[in-house]
């Protein structure tokens, strides 16, 4: 009786900790084709068009503000590693497509 509790307190603790991580932004048009590099190499011929960086306290798709800039390509800048899943904090966004 104790493990099962045990275990149903883990099971939802971690199910609340997955629902504060996921990021649950929807795409807007064009996000879904924007690459995401780390490489300065990748963005070489590319054209600059913006910085980006995840306001505070929310949890905002970066593809989504790489093409509110007119981007097509975000090259990362800062991220930070939470709960083994990289999360992108800043980045330039390139136009890249000819």
């Amino acid at each position: 009786m104790m493990r099962d509790v045990l275990n149903l307190f883990a099971a939802s603790t971690g199910l609340m900790l997955a629902g504060c991580i996921t990021n649950t932004t929807a795409l807007v048009p064009g996000a879904v084709s924007v690459r995401i590099v780390r490489s300065e190499a990748d963005v070489a011929s590319c054209t600059a068009v913006g910085n980006v960086r995840q306001p505070p306290d929310q949890n905002v798709d970066m593809r989504n503000l790489t093409v509110g800039v007119g981007g097509d390509t975000l090259f990362v800048t800062e991220s930070q590693s939470q709960f083994g899943v990289d999360y992108i904090k800043s980045g330039v966004a390139y136009r890249c497509s000819k």
